[in-house]
């Protein structure tokens, strides 16, 4: 028997519906194509641009979703690695160090060996929710990814209620964690799912509650308008004229994202694996995924309310002009350098290694010269990186943002690592009685705090 054969014999009903209709779907986009490209399809060619320029709106929602989801499984391979890094920097060991340089490949291999593993489903299981639930949790962490802005202009789609949409696409997540512990016929699968459902639902309040004060001082619900209403200087983020609500975020958004200490939908001295005791393979790698994504989402979401976003914490002209002294300009036209670009291209990395090989060779008599150069040429990418790094921070606004919005949102990862790896799980007890007794009202009292602030304000 072929692979093919085998192959086929493996898939599910579904999956023997859904193959080869993608393989038409494909087939057909590709005929259209040539068609296109080669002018045998002019009118159909003319219908998809008029199309495209009917519905910008649509497309740059599609490309936008696209492009989360293609983002989102290297963001989780970075955070998984981040994790296992610290999670040892702190516990005195030295953490993945086998696959690739430094082990950076050691999450990859992760995501290989879930792809590998057998895609069982339970017997008694309800195929159907079983199925789609890991995906319905995944996608719901995608899309609130799409209104995270990480630069001036760098956005998936620029919300005048990103807010709202943040909220309610993230509170979605709870509805995949549920069905997949009902689906999965087992009573620790089932409890997991419940627990979720209770945690995610009662720290959901204080968590939308907490940024009601940031949408009262920003005057939007623009998540690209509270970062601009912070732009100046690191003493107009929220953080200082909100430390209550940023408390309050920040506790139930580590709730939220099921991280420790309050990760107990995940229990493993209680419930096993909670909602995911049953699934493995790919399914199972959806609910891992996502976790590491939303990881990244609450960091970001936490850095662009409270800390300004993208915004750095002092503008680098006021800074200068603190300082009398000027920036220059580094703005570069390429057209300009005419020829002489050809020759820095071919010649500057050559001609940068033999000088920084120099002052090796001479340091270090005994190494050969094969060796200095190799050592040159390291220390000349490294001495040009920089260089071209702090060339495009100094000349671009977007890659300064983008500088600071992950620098922060990093930050806070480390953050949540670091609780990981310190706290101890509390009960679920303690769990849903810090929602209702102590966040819930923190976060009402935050809000009718600063509405009077406000009123007292422009009196």
């Amino acid at each position: 028997m072929s692979v093919v054969a085998r192959s086929w014999g493996h898939l599910t009903p579904a999956g023997k519906v859904v193959v080869p209709l993608l393989g038409i779907v494909l087939a057909l986009g590709l005929v259209a194509f040539l068609g296109i490209v080669t002018g045998i399809l002019p009118a159909i060619g003319d219908t998809v641009v008029l199309t495209g320029r009917r519905n910008v709106g649509i497309v740059r929602f599609l490309v936008a979703a696209t492009a989360a989801l293609l983002a989102s499984v290297p963001i989780a391979f970075i955070n998984i690695y981040l994790e296992m890094k610290l999670l040892a920097w702190i516990a005195l060991r030295r953490g993945p160090n086998r696959v690739g340089p430094f082990g950076t490949l050691q999450s990859v291999a992760h995501g290989f060996k879930v792809l590998a593993k057998e895609d069982f489903t339970p017997t008694g299981a309800d195929r159907a929710v079983f199925t789609i639930a890991p995906v319905v949790t995944f996608l719901s962490v995608v899309l609130a990814f799409m209104v995270v802005p990480f630069a001036p202009g760098i956005v998936g789609v620029d919300m005048n209620i990103a807010v709202l949409f943040f909220f309610a696409i993230g509170g979605l997540t709870v509805v995949g964690l549920l069905a997949g512990g009902w689906a999965s016929f087992n009573k620790y699968s089932l409890l997991g799912g419940l627990r979720s459902a209770a945690q995610i639902i009662s720290y959901e309040i204080p968590l939308t509650l907490s940024v009601v004060g940031v949408v009262m001082l920003a005057g939007t619900m623009s998540l690209h308008g509270i970062v601009e209403a912070q732009a100046g200087h690191f003493w107009n983020w929220f953080v200082f004229q909100q430390p209550l609500g940023f408390l309050v975020f920040f506790l139930a958004g580590t709730a939220e994202g099921n991280r420790t200490p309050f990760d107990l939908t995940e229990a493993d001295s209680e419930i096993v694996a909670g909602f995911a005791t049953e699934y493995s393979g790919m399914r199972y790698g959806f609910f891992y995924f996502a976790e590491y994504v939303n990881l990244f989402i609450l960091s970001a979401v936490t850095a662009i309310l409270f800390f300004g976003g993208w915004s750095a914490p002092v503008e680098i002209h006021q800074l200068a002009a603190w300082l009398g002294v000027a920036v220059p300009s580094f703005a570069i036209d390429p057209s300009q350098l005419g020829i002489g670009l050809l020759f820095l291209l071919a010649l500057g990395p050559a001609l940068g290694t033999v000088l920084c090989a120099i002052p090796v060779a001479l340091l270090r008599t005994d190494w050969s010269l094969r060796r200095a150069l190799a050592v040159g040429f390291v220390l000349f990418n490294v001495v040009a990186g920089g260089l071209v790094i702090a060339w495009a921070y100094l000349a671009s606004e977007v890659v300064a943002g983008l500088f600071w919005f992950l620098g922060k949102t990093f930050f806070f990862v480390f953050v949540f690592v670091w609780m990981r790896a310190t706290l101890p799980r509390v009960r679920i007890d303690q769990l849903m009685g810090f929602a209702w007794k102590w966040l819930l009202p923190a976060s009402l009292f935050n809000i009718f705090a600063t509405a009077a602030a406000i009123v007292l304000v422009n009196r």
